[in-house]
């Protein structure tokens, strides 16, 4: 009967431990209550990482017209209780990875991606998914083993820096999760000057022409990262976005 009387304490001490990490998202007083809106069960819920650099507003409605559940987060306790995650970011790389590393978020983070949970990272989000950029001093994230480049483009390409506008990418592997079911030539909005440069080939997933051709999204494991931004690429992204939610 005592040892009966331990494990329930113990279940009962568990629970509410795991019950306090989620009142801070059930506060029903103004945006305190977008977790309680958006819930539909922990195990389909998208965390966007909000920590001053990001479009987050954007990727969230994107996810809402996609039939995703989503929340926007800012501590590390609201990031750990969702199943996956959004890395945005806009802007320069050390600045990015200097207010990932302000927002305390960054070990739930690197946690979170080490146990398998799915990892988005988009524009300059992806950027810091790498190991280092040209443009910083800053190491990345280190997740997929690729560095940020600067383009070098000459008078004759008759193309300016930073690439900016819509693109056609090719698709690497078609099986993809980010990428299945999506038939037709794709086409994203970039806005970047730097791009990735994989170690291995196989981590590169899209590919797009500017001058030269480089690497428009990565994959390795349960981590993704496009350079453009699904949230303004119409149907594009939203399909996209919608095999994130549902399929990776």
């Amino acid at each position: 009967m005592r040892r009966l009387t331990y494990l329930l304490r113990d279940a009962m001490l568990s629970l509410r431990r795991r019950c306090a990490a989620l009142l801070p998202f059930f506060d029903c007083s103004g945006d305190g209550a977008r977790l309680a809106r958006a819930w539909k069960g922990a195990l389909g819920l998208i965390g966007i990482l909000d920590y001053g650099i990001g479009n987050v507003g954007s990727i969230r409605n994107m996810l809402k017209k996609a039939g995703a559940a989503s929340v926007i987060v800012h501590t590390a306790e609201e990031l750990s209780a969702c199943h996956k995650l959004i890395l945005p970011g806009v802007g320069a790389f050390d600045e990015g990875m200097e207010r990932l590393a302000n927002s305390g978020m960054r070990p739930a983070l690197d946690e979170a991606a080490a146990k398998g949970k799915p990892v988005l990272g988009i524009c300059l989000g992806m950027q810091m998914l790498g190991l280092s950029s040209e443009e910083g001093r800053r190491e990345g994230l280190g997740y997929i083993r690729f560095r940020n480049v600067r383009f070098q483009l000459t008078a004759e390409h008759g193309l300016k820096v930073p690439h900016m506008g819509w693109d056609v990418v090719d698709v690497a592997d078609p099986d993809d999760p980010l990428v299945r079911g999506i038939t037709e030539p794709p086409r994203y909005y970039f806005v970047h000057s730097y791009y990735a440069v994989c170690e291995d080939a196989a981590d590169a997933l899209l590919a797009c022409d500017y001058g030269i051709s480089f690497t428009a999204a990565v994959r390795h494991g349960n981590v993704w990262g496009t350079q453009f931004h699904p949230e303004k690429s119409h149907r594009f992204g939203m399909a996209l976005l919608k095999n994130f939610a549902e399929v990776c």
